[in-house]
């Protein structure tokens, strides 16, 4: 969250216990703090994805003082990292959109700030399959410039969908919903001008069964508000509104991700008052949410990244206020929401 939170930002560390219990040694949910300070500098608006066997992290924001940075990091165990480049071509790396498809890792759109020395959306498509050496499919994609939009891997294609043109200095008129799609990177097709859901960003879009989700979202600046509606789709053109208003609070900035064939919402913000969350919430559908209140033991945060990753789920970074260096695990036993908790 940037403006209100200025002040509060730095690069302090949370340091809390570890608990190395063992998945095996529990029978329900089991948060694990894999490191208190992962190597690279605390940061919130990284781009996030599984390659390769490794988690990786790419860019993100520091302050709104300087360039967001271009470094590529990645970890096979979530407390190891290894820096694998300092400064990636790319320079949109705000609140970009990142994907693993096809062999490559991604990095699309994202915001370049900053109030000092001018500021700009991408729609620039990147792709390596190293992290070190990165190849630009495209230079100006199909789509508008943007940051904070879905993006998900759907039917052998990657798929952007809503997000906004402008950061800072943006209103709502600068909010999208349409949905974008690509096999390449290079070539994308319009699959909607329009979506059933009203146009947004800072929401996230998660594939679970033969299903696109799209969830929450809003806008920040210069009017805030926030949804926590839940649509899904087919085929990314005809959407059917699941829920007008899930269980979990309105919110930017959150998490979400598929994990035992479930869709789960993890953390964000809301304003008035300002709120960083901690909570962690799931469901089958997308219509009824339950919270997952056994063993939650991380600060509230947004703009985490988050993962699943050997058979966890994963958190890592974000603004816990202040930014986090921290990375958690999460293990949940195979049957159990079967066995009904």
């Amino acid at each position: 969250m940037r403006g209100f939170l200025t002040l509060a930002r730095g690069i302090v560390l949370l340091l809390t216990v570890a608990f190395p219990v063992a998945a095996a040694e529990r029978d329900g949910p089991d948060w694990r703090q894999e490191t208190p300070a992962a190597a690279w500098r605390p940061r919130d608006s990284a781009g996030e994805l599984v390659h390769a066997g490794r988690m990786w992290l790419l860019g993100g924001w520091f302050t709104s003082q300087e360039a967001p940075p271009r470094d590529v990091w990645s970890s096979a165990d979530g407390r190891a990292w290894r820096l694998e480049t300092r400064e990636a071509p790319w320079i949109h790396s705000d609140l970009p959109m990142t994907l693993s498809f096809s062999g490559r890792m991604w990095l699309m759109g994202g915001w370049y700030n900053g109030r000092l020395s001018g500021h700009s959306a991408g729609n620039s498509v990147w792709s390596s399959t190293d992290g070190r050496m990165w190849k630009q499919e495209t230079a100006a994609a199909a789509w508008s410039p943007r940051l904070a939009a879905g993006a998900v891997v759907f039917k052998g294609r990657m798929w952007i969908l809503g997000g906004t043109e402008n950061y800072y200095f943006g209103t709502d008129a600068d909010l999208r919903n349409d949905v974008w799609s690509s096999a390449d990177g290079r070539a994308w097709r319009l699959e909607t001008a329009q979506a059933g859901w009203s146009p947004r960003a800072y929401h996230q879009a998660v594939v679970l069964g033969d299903r696109i989700y799209v969830l929450g979202g809003g806008n920040y600046v210069p009017t805030y508000h926030a949804r926590n509606d839940v649509w899904s789709s087919v085929d990314g053109v005809n959407w059917r509104r699941e829920t007008g208003a899930a269980a979990w609070a309105p919110r930017l900035w959150f998490s979400a991700v598929a994990y035992r064939d479930r869709l789960w919402v993890l953390g964000g913000w809301s304003k008035d008052p300002s709120i960083d969350y901690s909570d962690v919430w799931t469901s089958e559908d997308g219509r009824e949410w339950e919270r997952l209140t056994a063993g939650v033991i991380w600060k509230g945060r947004h703009e985490q990244s988050a993962y699943v990753f050997e058979d966890r789920l994963w958190v890592a970074g974000g603004h816990a206020r202040p930014l986090s260096g921290e990375v958690w695990s999460l293990h949940v036993p195979e049957d159990f929401f079967a066995r009904g908790r």
